[in-house]
């Protein structure tokens, strides 16, 4: 969830380390500081509150020096406060770290040190780590022993840098667990350290992701990679091929507007290398699925948080469909607690949009041990949940800043749609006929999506009514049953809105008793097998007197009559419908959110990536 920059070379580095923590604020925070070293000495500005505070700061008290770190900040421990931002200081001043993750044992190890006589300026669990640095550095080891001496101490899952006024010329990063990425941005004469890749992007495409229990120290001339336990590692520099640009909003008054209205183009892209229209066929070669693996495989968990877990139900209806095999969607969070049945014949599939959600990662681990097979879809080149994996789908999205997701939750609609039909091909469950009319049907999307997205000012005049709502129901069935979870939790992360997505078969086992006409029902009806039964539950929301919100088809006349506001959407072909209907719904949620005059982008309390359990 927070977001760390560091750099070490022959420029400014106070002007790059916030440059680049501007590009991080996506992730959410509370606070931020930077640590730069100027004439020797570690200077440190930090602030709660947004990025323009610490900008301010600097303004006033200016700090200069070639090697700097900095941080943006969620609290954990300790309320958001100047004194609990990040980068802390030790007791000499020589010794600044920041930090994302929990120090599991905080507790026991401040008790240990302030029991030797160590003072602590926060209430943080992060300053244990810089004491705990600092007295290894006094037993005579250099700052690359210190650190990994503390990390041999502290409990949980880490990203952690550090730098020394003792050692001016090198910055020690070291990564242990899936508290979120560490990276290493090479340059000339110039490195850079980030924990998510916009950060440092605009300098360097050329990057070394840390696994779990590697550091590294970034001096201006290099890199060096070790283990925890001190041997050299031979690291891979990955290109990453995003375009620095496509990071920034341009013209839009919003990322989230401006990454809902790229969904044609990141569709498009999803689709691009993969299927061969001509021939009907379908490539995933990054996902190394062989014949024998496909045939073998006996059950799939399809295993994710949030909006991925909400594109993972979609998914189950593809899978079992296509290639008949039993397919469970496991929330992550959960999937580890509840003694999973996982066999060599079991694949488990992770979604994430950043590769470094926790629970996700931890999820992955537990289908490791297990002794499944790992698939993943990702969004972020060279992510942990991409490396773990032994085989992937990228989403080929481009970056996605806004915390609430959307072409990151219908680029892996299409991605699930195409693992579902290759495998009923290996499988032999899909006919040649199946196989070539679902793989036709592809094509259409990223057009009607384009429609749809041209057809916004019917949501604005929706949301301009609806933008003093309190509570919502959001109903679909079938393959559109995931998408009133999603258009309900975009709801509410971005306006704040209380809304619940459910089953529309089940609104009268309980929900129908909210309906009144301050409720409105969102009703996702486009002409699918669930049709009929969706104007079922349209005509009982409005004999209760419920507003009715309507997603429908082209052309539906009794929608029309039923509903107080329509949402139309082209012919879709039917399995593929929640790619379509989601985007009135990510619309809606926008709309409304910025009539109230809320922070669209960054959404309180929410990150973009939650590398924390």
């Amino acid at each position: 969830m927070c977001g760390i920059v560091g750099y070490i070379g022959e420029k400014d580095s106070s002007e790059i380390v916030i440059n680049g923590l501007r590009k991080l604020e996506y992730r959410g925070y509370d606070s931020a500081g930077i640590a730069v070293l100027q004439e020797g000495k570690i200077e440190v500005r930090r602030d709660v509150g947004k990025l323009s505070k610490l900008e301010a700061l600097v303004n006033i008290n200016p700090v200069h020096g070639t090697i700097g770190i900095g941080h943006t900040r969620w609290a954990t421990h300790g309320e958001p406060s100047a004194r609990n931002a990040h980068p802390h200081v030790g007791t000499t001043g020589e010794v600044v770290v920041v930090h994302n993750g929990i120090v599991e044992n905080f507790l026991e190890l401040k008790e240990d040190l302030i029991a030797e006589g160590a003072t602590f300026n926060s209430d943080t669990d992060t300053e244990t780590i810089v004491l705990l640095v600092e007295r290894y550095l006094a037993t005579g080891l250099n700052l690359t022993a210190a650190v990994r001496e503390t990390l041999k101490v502290i409990k949980g899952a880490h990203g952690v840098v550090v730098m020394s006024s003792r050692y001016p010329d090198q910055i020690v990063a070291a990564r242990m667990g899936n508290a979120g990425g560490v990276s290493i941005g090479l340059g000339k004469g110039e490195n850079f350290v980030a924990s998510d890749i916009p950060a440092i992007l605009e300098h360097t495409r050329n990057l070394v992701f840390l696994e779990s229990r590697q550091m590294a120290v970034v001096t201006r001339e290099g890199v060096e990679v070790t283990t925890l336990e001190g041997d050299k590692v031979e690291y891979e520099v990955h290109n990453v091929g995003w375009d620095p640009i496509s990071a920034e909003k341009g013209a839009y008054r919003h990322f989230m507007q401006k990454e809902s209205r790229e969904q044609v183009r990141s569709l498009t892209d999803t689709l691009a290398g993969r299927v061969d229209f001509d021939h009907c066929t379908i490539r995933l070669p990054q996902l190394n699925l062989t014949e024998e693996l496909a045939k073998r495989i006996d059950k799939i968990y399809i295993t994710a948080c949030g909006t991925a877990a909400h594109a993972g139900m979609v998914g189950k209806i593809y899978l079992e469909r296509f290639a008949k095999i039993p397919t469970e969607v496991a929330i992550a969070s959960e999937f580890r607690y509840h003694e999973p049945i996982v066999t060599p014949n079991t694949v488990v599939l992770a979604i994430s949009q950043s590769g470094e959600t926790a629970d996700t990662l931890a999820a992955m681990d537990e289908g490791r041990k297990r002794g499944a097979t790992l698939w993943s879809i990702v969004n972020a080149i060279g992510s942990q949940a991409m490396r773990l994996a032994d085989g992937y789908i990228s989403m080929q999205t481009g970056p996605e800043i806004g915390v609430a997701s959307t072409k990151a939750f219908t680029a892996p609609l299409l991605d699930l749609y195409m693992l579902a039909v290759l495998l009923g091909e290996k499988r032999g469950t899909l006919s040649e006929e199946e196989r070539r009319r679902l793989v036709a049907d592809l094509a259409v999307i990223p057009d009607i999506v384009g429609q749809c997205l041209d057809r916004e000012e019917d949501v604005v005049k929706a949301a301009r009514e609806l933008k003093y709502i309190r509570n919502a129901l959001y109903l679909g069935r079938g393959v559109n049953m995931p998408i009133a979870y999603e258009g309900a939790l975009k709801l509410k992360e971005i306006s704040y809105i209380h809304a619940e997505g459910y089953p529309a078969g089940e609104m009268k086992h309980g929900p129908i008793a909210l309906i009144d006409r301050d409720i409105p029902v969102l009703a996702i009806a486009p002409k699918d097998p669930w049709y009929e039964k969706m104007i079922s539950q349209i005509e009982q929301a409005r004999a209760r007197g419920g507003p009715v919100v309507a997603v429908g088809t082209d052309g539906d006349e009794r929608i029309r009559n039923l509903a107080d506001y329509v949402f139309s959407i082209p012919a879709t072909p039917w399995l593929l419908t929640p790619v379509v209907t989601v985007i009135p719904l990510q619309l809606l949620a926008y709309h409304i959110a910025t009539l109230r005059g809320l922070d669209v982008d960054q959404p309180r309390n929410l990150a973009k990536s939650v590398t924390v359990e």
